[in-house]
């Protein structure tokens, strides 16, 4: 059985096929061999040196040109930053009429509204919620994926066999899918992956301008450390997803703002009590979290 998750295709021996093997396709790569979902994984990535170390360690059976690969493979992941994405989707039309494609792009309205109208069917717009600060081949691993969401938008367009394929690979590598609005998922991407993104480079760069290197180094704990992590964030790839979602991210930073200043008028006015009132109203964010 090529895909157990599939039952209109379970004789059929499948062929994935992944273009671009930093850490979200290459993690993509190396969970679904692992778990021998596929027949075959291929493999296309514009830096040769990462192709090779795809090759080299496994993670891809084997590496094909861009134009190959869409030709010949049977599900199609296209996992660029979302601007490359957007340049991609007119040559997924050269496909085979019987393959699937999906993308694991941070934004969702401009990728949907790019997809050409011959493959919309086959094309489930995708968002697995998942990733790191770091970027590469070299920074995937199989486990990234394990319990976390997959975000599937606008299904509504889609048949139901290219849902059933994308839909099984994503819970097949441990996911958890669900279904919503592509405009609804990049307002919530705004507020909870986009805007924290901007914090923690708004966060680096105030303290690399008053700070120097060895007070930085003697003096950051934890806190300082967690919030400023994800300001490792390739800014090649948070470029693109800002200037996709703009639309989103200007109200989620001007609601920040608001807060913000909130904060600086009471410590300004010395108004002890409603500052801690404020942050007890942000302590109740953990409760979501937390198991009842």
């Amino acid at each position: 059985m090529a895909l157990d998750k599939i039952s209109f295709i379970d004789e059929v021996a499948m062929t994935l096929g992944i273009i671009g093997l930093g850490l979200m396709g290459g993690s993509l790569a190396l969970a679904v061999k692992e778990r021998g979902l596929f027949n075959r994984v291929a493999g296309y990535n514009r830096s040769e040196e990462s192709l090779f170390f795809a090759l080299k360690t496994g993670m891809i059976d084997e590496a094909l040109a861009l134009e190959e690969l869409i030709k010949s493979c049977d599900l199609i992941v296209a996992a660029l930053p979302v601007q490359s994405i957007v340049s991609l989707l007119p040559k997924l039309a050269a496909a085979k009429k019987s393959a699937f494609f999906t993308d694991l792009g941070s934004t969702k309205v401009a990728i949907v509204n790019a997809i050409p109208s011959e493959i919309r069917k086959r094309f489930v717009a995708a968002h697995p919620m998942a990733g790191t600060e770091y970027s590469g081949a070299k920074s995937a691993f199989a486990a990234l994926y394990k319990e976390r969401i997959a975000v599937l938008c606008d299904t509504e367009e889609n048949s139901p066999e290219a849902l059933e394929c994308v839909g099984g690979m994503f819970t097949g590598v441990g996911m958890r899918t669900v279904t919503m609005r592509s405009s609804d998922h990049d307002h919530h991407a705004a507020f909870i992956s986009h805007l924290p993104h901007a914090i923690s480079y708004a966060l680096a760069n105030s303290v690399l301008s008053q700070e120097d290197k060895k007070s930085i180094l003697t003096l950051a704990a934890g806190g300082f450390r967690d919030m400023s992590r994800i300001a490792k964030s390739p800014s090649a790839v948070w470029i693109d997803i800002f200037t996709q979602n703009k639309q989103a991210l200007l109200p989620a930073l001007e609601v920040f703002e608001r807060e913000f200043s909130m904060a600086k008028k009471l410590v300004k006015e010395e108004r002890w009590k409603e500052l801690g009132e404020w942050m007890q109203r942000a302590n109740t964010l953990h409760k979501i979290f937390t198991p009842q």
